[in-house]
C-alpha cells in the first residue's frame, strides 16, 4: 500500500504542482522500503524449505517485511519524507511481497494457479496505470486499497502457517479477492480520470 500524501484525503491523485520542496530521497522510510525488498527472497528461501519450523520462521519473515510497510508510511507522513520514489517503489516491495509469496503457495499445490493469476493481473495492471498517468500525477492509495492490502497479508499468512485452517484461510483470501477486483476497477477510473485531467491541461501544439 503506498503511503498516503501529507494533509491529503488518502483517495486525492496527488500532482506534482507544489511549493513544498522534495525531501531528501535517502531517508529512513525508503530505507524501511528497501529492507523490504531484501526480505522477499528471504521468505521465498524459508517458504519452499519445509518442514513447520521453517514455514513459522517463514510467517514471521512475512510479518516483519508487511511491519516495514505500516511503519514507513507512518514515518513519512508524520516526518515529512513522502518522495516521488516512494511513492513508487512503496507499492513495488508490497508486490514483491505479497507476488512472491502467492506464487510460491500456487507451486506448492496450496492455493489456486487462478487466484493467485487474478491478484497478480490487478497488482501489475494497477503499477502500469501508475507509471501511464506520472506525468499528470501519482494515484494515491485509496481506504479500499489499504484494505485490500490488509486482507492479502492476513490470509497469505494464514496460508503459510501450519496447522488445520483451511476454512478460515479459503474464507479470509476469497474476501481479498473480492476487494482486489473491485478496488483494481477504481483505480482504473481514477487513471483515466487523471489522465483526461492531464491531457485537458496541456496547450495545443502550433
Amino acid at each position: 500500500m503506498s503511503r498516503p500524501d501529507a494533509g491529503a484525503a488518502e483517495e486525492r491523485e496527488v500532482g506534482h504542482a507544489g511549493s513544498i520542496p522534495e525531501p531528501r530521497l535517502v531517508n529512513i522510510a525508503n530505507a524501511l522500503t528497501m529492507i523490504r525488498l531484501f526480505l522477499v527472497p528471504v521468505f521465498v528461501v524459508l517458504l519452499l524449505a519445509g518442514g513447520d519450523a521453517m514455514r513459522i520462521a517463514a510467517c514471521v519473515t512475512f510479518g516483519v517485511a508487511s511491519a516495514t510497510d505500516l511503519l514507513d508510511g507512518e514515518l513519512a507522513r508524520r516526518r515529512g519524507l513522502i518522495t516521488d520514489f516512494g511513492k513508487i517503489a512503496d507499492p513495488i516491495a508490497d508486490k514483491a511481497l505479497t507476488g512472491s509469496a502467492l506464487v510460491v503457495l500456487s507451486y506448492l499445490g496450496e492455493l489456486p494457479w487462478w487466484v493467485t493469476g487474478v491478484i497478480l493481473f490487478r497488482e501489475l495492471a494497477v503499477t502500469a496505470l501508475r507509471f501511464w498517468v506520472i506525468s499528470q500525477g501519482v494515484i494515491a492509495a485509496s481506504r479500499g486499497g489499504k484494505a485490500k492490502t490488509l486482507l492479502q497479508v492476513v490470509a497469505i499468512a494464514l496460508y503459510i502457517l501450519p496447522g488445520p485452517l483451511r476454512v478460515v484461510r479459503e474464507l479470509v483470501m476469497a474476501a481479498a479477492l473480492v476487494v482486489t477486483v473491485v478496488t483494481g476497477a477504481d483505480y482504473v477510473a481514477r487513471a483515466a480520470r487523471l489522465h483526461r485531467a492531464g491531457a485537458g491541461g496541456r496547450s495545443p501544439a502550433r
